[in-house]
Order: C-alpha cells, then structure tokens, then sequence
C-alpha cells in the first residue's frame, strides 16, 4: 500500500479542516528572508564597487536569502501550512530583497537606473494592488511571475558576483543579455497580472 507524499490536512473536531497557522516554519523563513534585505544592501555599498570579500558575501547572501523562497513553498505544501498571511508575505519578501539589490547597485553606477526604476515601479504597483484588493482575497503569485522572479534573480546574482574579474569582460555582455530578459518577463508579467484581475473581477461581478 503507497504512503501519500502529503500529508492529509488536520481536522476540526467537526471534521473540517484546520485552518494553519500563521506561526509556522515557512512564514518565518519568509520573515528572516525580509530581515536580511538591509544587511545584505550594507555589505554591498560598504564593499563600495572594490569587488572585495564584502561583495562577495554579500552575493553568496542574496543566493541563500532568494533560495528561500522554493524552500518555504515546498515546507508549507507538503505540510499543509499554506497560509493567506504567508501568499502575502513570500511575493513581498521577493520584491523587497531583490528591489534593495538593484537600488544598491544602481547607487554603485553598476546598473542604469532606468532598469530599476521600470522593475520597481512594477513591483511596487502590484504589491500595492494586492493591498487595495486583499478583502477580496489574496492573490498568489502567478506560474509566470515565478518565472519572473527566476529570471530576476539570477540576472541580479550574475550581476553581483564580481565574476568579471575572473573569466574577463565578456562577463558583462552575459549579464546584459540576462538582465534584459528580466526586464521583459517583468512587464509583460505584470501587463498579463492586471489583464487577469480586471477578467477575474468581470466575472464575478457577471456572476452577481
């Protein structure tokens, strides 16, 4: 007889299931995600462009903090801790880690500022919808703004990693290439996130 790889969701004493709490393990990993943002941004402008020991910490730090991400999401799935508090939180964790690295290194001349103006502008807009619509419920992140966040994240890593300095300067015509894609995943995903709303909010509204 198989073992179900997921466990079956605990039950109120009626037999419903319980509703998870919002104290577990993926919320918190999601929370310590949040909370290294400001000191992996301090290594990096400390580090001020030198490509010292400080920026490579703070690289490997943003690897671990971004990995994460998929380690809270399969803990809450496989244990049924899926929560509307933790829906909320992973995509901001996501934003605010990710945001601070192309706010710093945009300070550091590294990056153009238009590039991080035009991902902030969509994350922070979508961050702030959730907001505006959260009494309606919570709106997971989308198959393609995972994608998304991917694709950011490693264009972000590839630019962190002073990788120049060891395989030479077509380092740069490589993380270009990544950046930019990361750039277009970001608005056309965002485009497609507002194009689903407004259809899914059509049709509740037509259902009524």
């Amino acid at each position: 007889m198989s073992v179900p790889d997921t466990p079956p969701p605990a039950t109120t004493g009626g037999g419903l299931p319980r509703a998870a709490s919002n104290w577990n393990v993926p919320n918190v990993i999601t929370v310590v995600r949040i909370l290294l943002a400001p000191l992996f941004v301090w290594m990096l402008l400390a580090d001020d462009g030198k490509d010292g020991w400080l920026r490579w910490a703070a690289a490997v730090l943003f690897v671990l903090a971004i990995a994460t991400d998929g380690v809270d999401g399969a803990i809450a799935r496989r244990n049924n801790l899926v929560t509307e508090l933790g829906k909320l939180l992973d995509p901001i964790a996501d934003k605010v880690l990710t945001g601070g690295a192309l706010i710093a290194l945009s300070i550091l001349g590294e990056l153009p500022w238009w590039v991080t103006i035009v991902i902030l502008v969509r994350e922070v807009g979508i961050t702030v919808y959730r907001f505006v619509v959260i009494r309606q419920g919570v709106i997971a992140a989308s198959r393609g703004g995972k994608i998304k966040t991917i694709v950011q994240s490693v264009a972000i890593s590839l630019a962190l990693f002073p990788l120049w300095n060891v395989f030479g300067e077509w380092v740069y015509w490589v993380n270009g290439i990544v950046m930019t894609a990361a750039v277009i995943l970001t608005v056309v995903t965002g485009v497609d996130y507002l194009w689903q709303a407004w259809k899914g909010r059509r049709a509740k509204r037509a259902a009524v």
